[in-house]
């Protein structure tokens, strides 16, 4: 399987559930609605492993940034497409998502904040997380997106990684 079969079927099985249910939305102004428009096109594209779409929306100096556990292999801080795209295939490679709803969305300007619920399946330990919430807050540039911060209950997860 060449690298883009593998990050497509990657961003496929990490944000399949991503579009399933849709979050209540707001902006408060027109710059904030072409905002919440692009993270969530993002999203959707990462939801279908539709990796060029991904890639248009993506600014070059592109930033994705996971807050967590430092021993978790996907938490740190990717600069740039093609360090992200590497970052994508080693989270698939390690979580499989079980569970993701978006519930509340809302922009302001050139930047966006998405809440929700998940759960991961962890693949070498096997265990599941319980049910958590996530966080993100995004920046839009130019109709691409230049920051994609996650939050997430890393203790939870970290416990599953490891078998605790």
């Amino acid at each position: 399987m060449n690298r883009r079969q593998l990050l497509t079927a990657s961003a496929a099985i990490i944000f399949g559930l991503a579009t399933a249910t849709t979050a209540t939305a707001q902006a408060a102004d027109a710059e904030g609605q072409a905002t919440l428009d692009t993270v969530m096109a993002f999203m959707g594209a990462m939801g279908g492993g539709d990796m060029d779409g991904m890639s248009v929306l993506m600014a070059d100096d592109m930033v994705w940034q996971n807050e967590g556990d430092p021993n978790l292999p996907w938490i740190g801080k990717w600069e740039g497409k093609e360090a992200i795209f590497g970052f994508l295939g080693t989270f698939s490679q390690n979580v499989q998502v079980t569970l993701w709803e978006n519930e509340d969305a809302f922009a302001s300007g050139d930047t966006a904040a998405v809440f929700g619920r998940m759960k991961l399946q962890l693949n070498d330990s096997g265990m599941e997380t319980h049910e958590f919430t996530f966080a993100l807050r995004a920046k839009v540039r130019d109709g691409q997106v230049v920051l994609w911060n996650w939050f997430e209950d890393t203790y939870a997860v970290s416990q599953a990684f490891h078998g605790t």
